[in-house]
């Protein structure tokens, strides 16, 4: 800090955009708080007139953040030049962002180049081995001031000092230009140097801020509050009417206050920030609440939910918050952290929490989410008590509130489609609006690319469940507007195919993708495409597209979970047709360990993977894992994802030349698939028995198919 590291990029930056017409995207980092840092890069790239990042997620595992590195690659590689330059990087302390950068530069084409300016070290040992030649560092020693350059510095500011005064503020600003700086204002003002006890921001604020009128040091102290500000901002929340004149005085006589590329935002030097913070502090504590409270409605105003809760949150303002999160209806809330928000639970009081029964949906929503299903449980109860307690709440409230709790409590039910049917029934009845706990544009199958693995609980019981599907989800559809829908068309399709009618499998899928296109849910039509690759491995189906063409699409829509989720079905896919070289890297090279699955949809990736292993001969692995995964599969009631692991192992044991073993695993399946006619695993089933099987178990078999 106060080395003139900004300064130095900003004079270096001001010649290369003139010599080489290059495009700059300047990142400010304010807070350790990585989706505000996340936002801050998006709106960076777009205001360089670069949009490929908007809808983006922020990356939170390994495998998106090396899509999201793939897709500033792919974007900014060419002939333009790019600057990124990231400033005061030091204050994110999360690891991984470094781990990330240092990714992305090596990755990098050579028309673009990284920046970073940090207090600290920014890269281990290690990274600057991987980086190599890619890398030029400037340290603190390349910056500060030494004693020659000192008083060069000194003398061209007027000040002549003697032999000892250099030595003396070479010892006490050990060289930093802001340090040296304020160190000579107070020289010019009092004819000496300050005393070496004294604090660099105690002489920052003596030097910068207390010789301003009163009305300039009340600006500098509430706006010191902001990562960065507008005129309208600071008009709004110092309520001083000449913001204007003050804000062009400060930027232009004042330079650690700078107007940015935008020529409508203001930031704070960090040193002027540390000051006005301190400066702010001692202010009366109903004027602090006072500015916090206007800070944190300007945020609010403007969907700036994470910056609105801050404030409000140091005001223990418990309404303005809980109003915050019914109007941002969990979406910025999952990217706080579980304890954030259990800690907000604990001190808000319980009568206020029931004067907001949509905001608390919205908690019991997130709660589940993050499985804290006792505290869950609880939210429900002051819900209930809320509703209670409000005689003059109208019916159709009431009706709504009641009508999303049953929403909600049916994903506790999940993969009982009888228990989710009567909470979904319950729900549609009583509600006359969409839920607001629920994003229909997200996805419905939990990354999963199979509806029935999902939603088949009880081998024999396949016919009861299908028809359950069709009679409930279009209850669920009417009070999320259509989140999921298709998918009881999907689930009749592939029971279809795996009974090995296949004709109408081919028309319910062609169905299907007709009555979802357009809907916006791209969850559904990937599972039709999971079910369409499988199709043309047993019939002539033709797909009206390419594997490449499809993966481009996603890839254009920058949404890491679709890609991922189209990869795991190449991968089934390849794995079957033996084409092993053409598997997704995430799947051919097992590196499902870099994707936060969530629970209920990581028992199909896994079961892909064994294909995987299977196609890549890694037998032993497939009955490694196969312990494990069943017992996941049991405990989460997936039927036909069991079975699909049970034959999996078979197959292993088999070609490991283990008959007695491979036999004893296709018993169970075996008995399961001669009562539910899945002629699919039975063919499988058949493939692997063909070699061992005695003419009684071939025969009742072929009855079982149909053959």
């Amino acid at each position: 800090m106060g080395y003139g590291k900004t300064t130095a990029v900003n004079w270096y930056l001001s010649r290369q955009l003139k010599a080489e017409q290059a495009v700059q995207v300047r990142i400010s980092i304010y807070s350790d708080n990585l989706p505000i840092f996340w936002k801050s890069v998006q709106q960076a790239f777009a205001f360089a007139g670069l949009d490929f990042l908007d809808g983006c997620e922020c990356p939170d595992d390994v495998a998106s953040a090396g899509f999201l590195i793939d897709t500033i690659c792919y974007a900014l590689r060419g002939s333009s030049v790019y600057y990124i330059f990231i400033d005061d990087f030091h204050l994110l302390t999360d690891a991984r962002v470094a781990d990330f950068l240092c990714d992305l530069a090596n990755r990098l084409p050579e028309n673009v180049h990284l920046i970073t300016a940090s207090r600290g070290r920014l890269l281990s040992g290690e990274a600057v081995l991987r980086l190599g030649g890619k890398l030029c560092q400037i340290e603190m020693e390349n910056l500060c001031l030494n004693h020659t350059e000192l008083s060069v510095y000194t003398h061209r500011c007027g000040m002549e000092l003697s032999e000892q005064q250099i030595d003396r503020l070479l010892h006490t600003s050990e060289g930093w230009f802001s340090a040296v700086y304020l160190n000579l204002c107070a020289f010019s003002k009092y004819g000496q140097l300050p005393d070496r006890k004294s604090d660099i921001y105690e002489m920052f604020a003596t030097a910068m801020i207390d010789p301003l009128p009163e009305e300039y040091r009340e600006f500098l102290t509430v706006m010191g509050l902001a990562d960065e500000f507008t005129l309208e901002m600071a008009r709004r929340i110092t309520g001083l009417a000449g913001a204007e004149e003050i804000l062009v005085t400060l930027t232009e006589q004042n330079a650690f206050v700078t107007r940015l590329p935008d020529n409508r935002s203001f930031r704070f030097h960090h040193m002027m920030k540390e000051c006005t913070e301190r400066a702010f502090a001692t202010l009366e504590k109903g004027k602090q609440r006072r500015y916090r409270n206007r800070y944190g409605a300007w945020y609010e105003a403007e969907h700036l939910y994470l910056h609105a809760l801050k404030f409000y949150w140091k005001n223990r303002d418990y309404d303005a918050i809980l109003r915050v999160i019914q109007n941002d209806a969990g979406i910025l809330l999952a990217s706080m952290k579980p304890a954030e928000v259990s800690e907000f639970l604990e001190q808000c009081p319980e009568p206020v929490l029931k004067q907001h029964p949509l905001a608390l949906l919205v908690l019991m929503r997130r709660m589940f989410t993050w499985r804290q299903i006792p505290t869950m449980m609880k939210l429900k109860e002051l819900l209930m008590a809320a509703i209670a307690e409000q005689p003059e709440m109208t019916a159709q409230e009431r009706g709504n509130l009641l009508g999303e709790c049953d929403l909600i409590m049916s994903f506790l039910m999940y993969n009982d489609i009888t228990k989710m049917s009567q909470f979904h029934r319950s729900a549609s009845a009583r509600m006359s609006r969409p839920a607001i706990s629920i994003r229909n544009e997200g996805g419905w199958t939990f990354g999963s690319p199979s509806v029935l693995m999902m939603f088949h609980r009880t081998p024999g019981d396949l016919e009861k469940e299908l028809v359950e599907m069709n009679d409930c989800m279009p209850h669920y559809y009417r009070i999320t507007n259509g989140h999921g829908q298709g998918a009881e068309r999907i689930m009749n399709a592939e029971a279809e195919f795996l009974q090995g009618r296949f004709v109408d499998a081919q028309i319910c899928l062609e169905n299907t993708y007709v009555h979802i296109a357009e809907n916006g849910q791209e969850n559904m039509v990937l599972c039709c495409d999971f079910l369409a690759l499988r199709l043309a491995l047993c019939t002539e189906l033709s797909l009206s597209y390419t594997i490449a063409e499809r993966r481009k699409e996603l890839l254009r829509r920058h949404n890491i979970t679709w890609v991922t989720l189209f990869d795991s079905v190449c991968a089934y896919y390849y794995a079957l047709s033996g084409q092993i070289t053409q598997i997704p890297v995430l799947f051919r090279e097992h590196q499902l360990s870099t994707v936060n699955f969530l629970a209920p949809g990581k028992p199909m990736m896994e079961l892909i993977e064994n294909q995987v292993y299977l196609a890549q001969q890694e037998y032993a692995k497939v009955i490694g894992r196969s312990e494990g995964l069943l017992a996941v599969c049991e405990a989460m009631h997936y039927a036909l994802v069991a079975l699909h692991v049970q034959i999996q192992t078979a197959a292993a044991y088999e070609c490991l030349g283990k008959r007695t073993e491979a036999r004893n695993c296709l018993k169970r399946p075996f008995k399961l698939l001669c009562r539910i006619s899945f002629i699919f695993h039975l063919w499988k089933i058949m493939n692997i028995w063909k070699n061992f099987c005695n003419g009684k178990y071939r025969q009742r078999m072929r009855q079982s198919m149909y053959f």
